[in-house]
This record gives C-alpha cells, structure tokens and sequence, in this order.
C-alpha cells in the first residue's frame, strides 16, 4: 500500500499493530478505500521507546520489575543511553553544533502531570536527571544554558568532557564538506524518546537528545518543550516525538496525540492525524525531513507513525523486548 495514500484518502488501511504478541483480529480487506480495525488486548507494565534502543528499554523494564515506578524506569532507561558514545545523538558522544560543542536538551513528565526540561546544557552526561531535578527540587519547568550547568552541578553532577574523538572527527570532516552552509542535516536526530506504564498503572515519559547535527548555536529542537517532544497525562495516555524538532514545535505534536486520544481516537490513529497535520500545511516540505511519534494510551495499547521509512519503536512487555521496524509511514 502507499502509505502517501493514507493521508489523502482517510483510511485506516493496516493501521493495527500487535501489542506484546497478542493480535486478536484483524480485518481481512486492505484496500486503500477500506478501513481495517484491530482489537489489540494490551497487558501492562510496559515500555516503548523510539528508535532500536533494547538495552534501554531492558534497563527501564528492570527498574518496573524490581518494583520501581514508570518515573524512575523512563530516566534509567534514557541514562543508558547518554551514556552510550557510540550512539552519537544522545548524551556523551553526540554530534556537536557547527562550532563543535556538543548540547544538550531533555525533559521528564511524572504521573501527576509535573515537568522539567534543560535546554542548552554542556559538560553533563545525563541531561535526563538534570531535568529530574528541575521538576523535582525547584519550582521552575525549565532552565537554560549556562544556568543549567550550574545546577547541575550543584545537585553534585560532575561535568566532563561531551565531545568524543570520534564525534570530533564527524564534525572536522562536516566542516569540510558543507563549508558551514546553514544545511538541514537530517540523518542525526536520533532523539531517544521513552513512555513507560507501571504496575499501578501510572504513565511517565522522557526525551533526550544532542538535537540536530551541526546545528547553529543556540538552536533548541522540540525534545525539552513540553507538550512538542512529549506530553504525558495519566488519566489519557503519553506521546513522544523523534525528527526534525521545528515540525514537531509547529503542530505542538506530542500534546495533540494525547488530546485526540482523549476525543476517543486509538494511540495509532492519533499518531498518523498528528503526521497528516505536518505533511498536509501549506508548502510542508516532508519529503525532505523525519518526524517520527510513540503513544500509549491508559489501557496499555500503542501506536507509532513516521514520515519516511526507517523510524522504528523498541517495545518491552510481557518479558519480550522488541524492535518493531515500522512500516507505518507516510
């Protein structure tokens, strides 16, 4: 099927994901015209995750499993990435701006509704518990820069150097072939998005993320802007955004996913009206871009949707841990 299709015909054609390895049924018709349902018999704890992230959503399951909540499972399970320098889009290691300073953005959301978020932060790791802090021991949603790094710091997180060697060699060899042109780089935006539901039942999100490769300085994508790169409410269900953070800032995506499941839409049709709400604007340009989202609703189902092949979701429940290659996408 084309998936370009979906948007223009409003069909729901082989929108049905299983959740854990339980399928009920499924409409057997999948023309473009028709609508296919499925029933999907969801079971909780769980947790989900934007991009291949297996041993974060292993570390996340864990914390659930040794009687942790959704809160702390989705900061750990993030930690390991940041911590991953391989990965090159998240904490330690990520690709730095086009002066080569590696920053960082992130935000958390706790069951109750509370947040924080640190845009702009240098020297420190795990940006994700920066964030917890934030919410946690201040009365403020987000700080900035500078101001971040010195709390940071004195909450006793030690600053180290983010920029690895071979980041540096990805930027050195940038330098040279963009000759700093203000280029939209979108093959490095593997923003590491986590919602996890607990065994009460209670919903916490995180995003993390070094943002946009080479970016200019001071720029500050969607992942540390509540309601953008994530939106959690424990009465509906959670979002998480990944892509090229402007899109998402536009449309306020993670934010609109839950209210349209609030409306009563599955966590899959919300995904694919807040991609059609990007692709649809006048002169979108979303052949040249990503924007992926993850959603999870209060009953424990799921949804995910991309523009573009390529985006997949890492789902860990009923002891199996998943890598779903997606082939919802526009």
């Amino acid at each position: 099927m084309k998936r370009r299709n979906f948007i223009k015909n409003a069909s729901l054609t082989g929108v049905g994901i299983a959740v854990g390895s339980t399928l009920t049924s499924c409409a057997e018709n999948t023309s473009r015209d028709s609508k296919a349902t499925a029933i999907v018999k969801a079971s909780l704890p769980l947790v989900i995750s934007t991009w291949d992230v297996k041993n974060a959503t292993a570390k996340a399951w864990e914390v659930i499993q040794t009687g942790g909540n959704a809160l702390d499972a989705v900061e750990q399970g993030c930690m390991i990435e940041e911590a991953n320098e391989k990965g090159q889009s998240v904490g330690k290691g990520g690709l730095p701006d086009r002066d080569g300073n590696v920053t960082l953005d992130a935000c958390i959301m706790n069951k109750h509704g509370d947040c924080g978020s640190v845009v702009y932060l240098q020297n420190i790791t795990h940006a994700v518990s920066v964030a917890r802090k934030v919410m946690e021991d201040t009365p403020h949603v987000m700080l900035a820069g500078k101001g971040a790094e010195q709390f940071a710091i004195s909450k006793g997180f030690q600053p180290e150097e983010l920029l690895t060697e071979a980041s540096k060699e990805e930027w050195k060899k940038w330098k040279v072939k963009a000759k700093y042109k203000p280029i939209i780089n979108i093959e490095n935006h593997d923003t590491i998005g986590m919602l996890a539901i607990d065994k009460n039942g209670d919903i916490s999100g995180a995003c993390t993320t070094s943002g946009l490769a080479y970016k200019l300085a001071g720029r500050v994508g969607d992942s540390p802007i509540i309601g953008s790169g994530l939106f959690v409410d424990n009465e509906v269900g959670a979002a998480v955004a990944t892509g090229l953070g402007e899109e998402v800032v536009k449309t306020v995506g993670s934010f609109l996913i839950v209210e349209l499941m609030r409306q009563g839409k599955s966590p899959q049709e919300a995904c694919e009206e807040a991609i059609g709400r990007i692709v649809s604007k006048p002169n979108s340009n979303y052949k040249n871009f990503q924007v992926g989202y993850i959603a999870v609703n209060k009953q424990g189902e799921t949804g995910y949707y991309s523009i573009h092949k390529g985006f997949s979701m890492t789902k860990f429940q009923d002891a199996k841990n998943e890598n779903i290659q997606s082939e919802h996408y526009i």
